[in-house]
């Protein structure tokens, strides 16, 4: 077995990548070994030196491949090497240190403030069990910044409606607590009385289909990217784009970038702080138009 057949063994059985990631590692290791092969003749991972290393970024670049593919290619190299250095096959990692084009941030989407309250108050959705729960879903979004895995797990218990608080577990079995619109009480109840005639009291979670299934990840896909296509040309329109949405509205209404990140669950600031880009843009555009020198 070639070295490189041990690595991708290692990726799947030890390191539990999923298929797709296995696959992306196995094609750029394969195109590494194709160009040092072309350039000197043979491939040994013994031979390899960082200057072939940059010598291979370089004919990437020239490529005109995207800053994201070159940094994720070289990444499989130093993955790989780093494996043979674990295996005690090589003493050096010859992909460490190499420079790589930055990426640049793309900023994210999100759905303007009267796009979004125009979804909800305009009269889209049917006053039946399915419009309810899709409004819920939406205003739950949109209205906490809870990402699509925690509203999966929301419980009635959850909602402590009298504080308007909800409990969110998140990342790494963390919990956090989010106040939520007021607006949402009155939706939720209407919900849930709805939902306990059509299928009963002992649902497992708040969430459910018109049979009591809990609702699932492509129903919450379909459910927001239908309805967000109603009010905006978006390409994107994941359940993530109305986390965005959240965000960016709490910080361009002036909220402490610390609270914003609470409230999202991140673990650091700088995660938080990709929504400040949106928000500067937006008050350059202000200035440019209110301002006499703008």
């Amino acid at each position: 077995m070639s070295y490189q057949e041990s690595f991708i063994g290692y990726l799947k059985y030890e390191k539990r990548y999923s298929p797709h990631t296995v696959v992306a590692y196995r094609n750029d290791l394969d195109q590494f070994v194709l160009y040092i092969t072309e350039t000197v003749g043979e491939f040994s991972v013994n031979t390899v030196d960082s200057k072939l290393v940059r010598t291979w970024v370089v004919s990437l670049m020239e490529q005109q491949l995207s800053a994201r593919s070159v940094n994720r290619k070289v990444t499989a190299v130093k993955s790989f090497y780093k494996f043979l250095m674990k295996e005690h096959v090589v003493e050096s990692n010859p992909a460490t240190n190499i420079p790589l084009p930055k990426i640049r941030k793309k900023l994210p989407n999100f759905v303007g403030e009267d796009n979004l309250n125009r979804l909800l108050d305009d009269g889209f959705f049917s006053e039946d069990f399915k419009g309810i729960r899709d409004k819920l879903i939406i205003l739950l979004l949109y209205g906490t910044g809870v990402r699509l895995a925690e509203l999966l797990l929301l419980k009635d218990s959850d909602f402590d409606k009298k504080g308007y608080l909800i409990r969110v577990l998140g990342k790494g079995q963390k919990e956090r607590v989010i106040p939520y619109p007021r607006s949402i009480n009155i939706l939720l109840d209407l919900y849930v009385d709805i939902r306990n005639e059509i299928v009963g009291y002992k649902t497992e979670r708040l969430l459910v289909t018109e049979k009591g299934k809990p609702v699932y990840e492509k129903l919450i896909y379909r459910v927001v990217t239908n309805n967000l296509a109603k009010v905006t040309s978006l390409e994107k329109r994941s359940p993530h784009v109305l986390r965005h949405t959240y965000a960016t509205h709490l910080l361009n209404k002036g909220a402490d970038l610390n609270a914003v990140k609470e409230l999202l669950g991140h673990s650091n600031l700088a995660a938080t702080q990709v929504y400040t880009h949106t928000t500067f843009e937006k008050l350059h555009d202000i200035y440019k138009q209110a301002h006499p020198r703008g």
